[in-house]
């Protein structure tokens, strides 16, 4: 049975500190050197939890091999680079855990908890990591067809459960062999890796399974031939309007749908030819060029909206609007997770309904960051002298407006 996060008493905490290493336990004296690598290999492993002990793993930064605390300084600055390594977008799909400073036999030490995944397999960089006893390694053919295995149906999140009727034929496999799986898995794995393709679709969580190669949500969305066969929400309602009111006249509209990949590619072309640019020859004594809005946040909102929307339980589109002075970007679904009404847009706060999809979209090459894209959004356009981005949230959608450059 997968844990659900909670804090570790202290004392479990010290049991597990003085323990030998094992598959549970990591401990480093500092966060330098290789140590930052390690580290994410050890959250890594701990999300997969191989051995299946149902229970979360802990990395102990400031601590010796036998347990023993170094005094290290566990400041503000060291707790933020240790919570990066949820939202760096090296480990995918992002792991659930928790960075605490704790006192540990009277010295501080950084903790990272980290609870075994719903649906493995978990990688960094590419690579499966895994762990037995102290051992650190990467996962063979068997050991990834154990967590593949893993996966129980009705804990899946619903970018991966079976679309049942879909067959393999619905899915584009030379995309998948010429653009996803080199992107997705190292190079050294791929050319040493002798699984057969329905193996290497359910390890990427494209089809159920591999001995019932049935195509799941993100396999649709990743590599669908036809997305709105079986997603009928799947694709992004683009008007641009020549006033500020629905009522005025429309002059460009286009349905954007197909692979997740086509769609905003698609959509960045429509926005980029849309973003008029801007001559100052007042402010300075040289002209300045400047569009309506800076295209790093227009790609941060309508990707977003494209990976944080619900895809179950409706048919309605994503619906970007661009009205003489603004842009409204529309996507159906609430906040999720912990992120709500209250603490939408809250720095460094984000939780994910589609956590494959945000996978497949960093394998993609579409979000860099996890977690990044209000701040990324809002540093673009003070860039660009826009107004900050609005948001207006329900529990059932959210409305992101950008407002023209003045």
């Amino acid at each position: 049975m997968t844990s659900t996060m909670h804090s570790l008493t202290d004392a479990a905490l010290e049991a597990l500190l003085t323990a030998p290493e094992s598959d549970r336990v990591e401990r480093k004296e500092s966060f330098k050197g290789d140590a930052p690598n390690t580290v994410r290999e050890a959250v890594c492993a701990f999300a997969n939890d191989l051995p299946g002990h149902g229970e979360p793993g802990v990395v102990f930064i400031g601590v010796r091999n036998d347990g023993a605390p170094t005094g290290l300084a566990v400041t503000d600055e060291l707790l933020r680079a240790l919570s990066d390594i949820k939202t760096d977008g090296n480990i995918v799909p992002p792991p659930s855990l928790t960075v605490e400073r704790r006192i540990l036999r009277g010295v501080a030490v950084a903790v990272i908890t980290v609870v075994p995944a719903d649906a493995p397999p978990v990688r960094y960089r590419g690579r499966i990591c895994v762990r037995v006893g102290p051992r650190q390694g990467h996962a063979t053919a068997q050991d990834e067809r154990i967590l593949n295995e893993r996966r129980r149906h009705r804990d899946r999140p619903f970018d991966i459960q079976p679309v049942q009727s879909a067959t393999l034929a619905d899915l584009d496999l030379q995309r998948f062999e010429r653009e996803y799986l080199p992107a997705a898995v190292a190079p050294d794995v791929l050319a040493a890796n002798a699984r057969t393709n329905e193996e290497r679709l359910a390890a990427l969580k494209m089809v159920a399974m591999a001995d019932a190669p049935t195509p799941t949500v993100l396999g649709i969305l990743a590599l669908g031939k036809d997305t709105r066969a079986f997603l009928p929400g799947a694709y992004v309602q683009f008007l641009r309007v020549q006033g500020g009111t629905l009522a005025d006249p429309i002059i460009d509209e286009q349905f954007i749908d197909g692979a997740l990949l086509d769609v905003a590619r698609k959509l960045d072309e429509k926005l980029t030819a849309h973003n008029r640019v801007a001559v100052d020859f007042t402010s300075g004594s040289t002209e300045r060029r400047h569009p309506l809005y800076p295209l790093p946040a227009l790609q941060q909102v309508t990707r977003n909206a494209l990976l944080h929307r619900t895809y179950e339980g409706t048919n309605a589109p994503v619906r970007v609007t661009w009205f003489d002075d603004r842009i409204e970007v529309a996507s159906p679904g609430g906040p999720f997770g912990a992120v709500t009404i209250e603490n939408f847009g809250q720095p460094g706060l984000a939780d994910y309904r589609n956590p494959n999809i945000a996978e497949a979209m960093r394998v993609l090459g579409l979000v860099q960051k996890f977690g990044a894209g209000i701040a990324i959004t809002r540093a673009a356009l003070a860039a660009n002298g826009n107004p900050p981005p609005e948001f207006t949230v329900t529990s059932s959608h959210v409305l992101v407006t950008l407002r023209c450059a003045s």
